[in-house]
């Protein structure tokens, strides 16, 4: 899986555990899927999964590893891989943006990877098999970069991984659920929730001003490969300050969740949240309890790797003092 803010790895078990032990649970709305770790573990645990996410990148990622069945895929997907390996590299607008003009990616891998990706663009693969295949160049790509986890910059000198060759490796397929078939939806959350319903909603929604889509925007132009307009260091897509979420703007932030939750169709609800968002337990715990009775779990868990690196100037000097290393993340329970 990928390196990501707001990454739940170390609460999936709990999670999983959670909606196992309640009654009668076939299927689960994931309303903001992300890097899909927790849709691909509920999967695992043979829940029909419904994920959403309106960044393209993060509905790709879905596509390929919780829609797309180990069944129908899994082989081509080894056999196409094999072939993508051997693509010749492309030194292009991709390697010139991301491994010149910015250096995300030591050129090498650069070109690597925009020949892969315009094997992939030329291939004319199904939906879901190209979306494993680009899940599997992510992943590839993701393991050989030189950032500290984030697209908002990159290293000034190559971190050890970006000089390691890119590897493509096959993504963690599954069978198809026993419950059922699993669907990837790229919507607005609000969208996804008028039209899905399931047994469990677990919601992780975006919950202060970091926007996902220009933490992540490499990964939104290595899938969309559109060759957009950029601006800034960091090359950002340009379309980063107008596709904007209302979950990233504290005026409207509470809006946003309360629609969200009072819309979407579920028995039961699991909220994951932070004592970093726009609005505190308290605040949550009151709209949750329109749903009936509120339960919350609290773990304490490492803040983002900027947050530990602390706060330099340009030039590299320490300018800042971090306030706190640890916060806490919350899992709310209603239904």
């Amino acid at each position: 899986m990928l390196k990501y803010l707001g990454s739940k790895r170390r609460l999936v078990p709990r999670i999983v555990a959670l909606i196992d032990a309640m009654p009668r649970v076939r299927s689960v709305i994931d309303l903001f899927s992300g890097s899909a770790r927790v849709a691909h573990a509920l999967k695992g645990a043979g829940y029909q999964l419904f994920t959403n996410d309106h960044n393209q990148y993060a509905h790709t990622v879905a596509l390929g590893v919780v829609q797309a069945d180990a069944e129908v895929h899994a082989a081509r997907v080894e056999r196409e891989l094999r072939a993508l390996a051997s693509a010749a590299p492309v030194d292009g607008w991709f390697t010139q943006r991301y491994a010149r003009d910015a250096r995300f990616f030591h050129p090498e891998n650069a070109a690597r990877i925009e020949g892969v990706r315009e094997a992939i663009a030329r291939a004319g693969y199904g939906p879901e098999l190209e979306a494993a295949l680009l899940t599997a160049l992510i992943q590839a790509a993701d393991r050989v970069d030189s950032t500290t986890g984030v697209h908002m910059a990159y290293l000034k000198a190559w971190a050890p991984r970006a000089l390691l060759p890119l590897e493509l490796r096959e993504p963690r397929l599954l069978p198809r659920a026993a419950a059922g078939k699993a669907r990837a939806l790229g919507l607005d959350a609000l969208a996804a929730a008028q039209r899905l319903s399931a047994d469990v909603a677990y919601l992780d929604p975006p919950y202060n001003q970091h926007s996902y889509l220009g933490n992540y925007h490499l990964w939104e132009t290595l899938v969309r490969w559109d060759a957009p307009e950029v601006y800034g260091v960091a090359q950002k897509r340009v379309d980063v300050k107008a596709r904007t979420s209302r979950f990233n703007s504290r005026p409207k932030f509470a809006e946003a969740l309360t629609e969200v939750v009072r819309t979407v169709d579920a028995r039961t609800l699991v909220l994951s949240f932070s004592d970093e968002g726009f609005v505190d337990r308290a605040w949550i715990t009151a709209l949750l309890e329109e749903r009936g009775p509120v339960k919350c779990i609290t773990v304490a868990h490492p803040r983002y790797v900027g947050a530990r690196i602390g706060i330099h100037d340009p030039r590299g000097r320490r300018v800042g003092r971090v306030s706190h290393v640890t916060n806490r993340e919350y899992l709310f329970v209603v239904g």
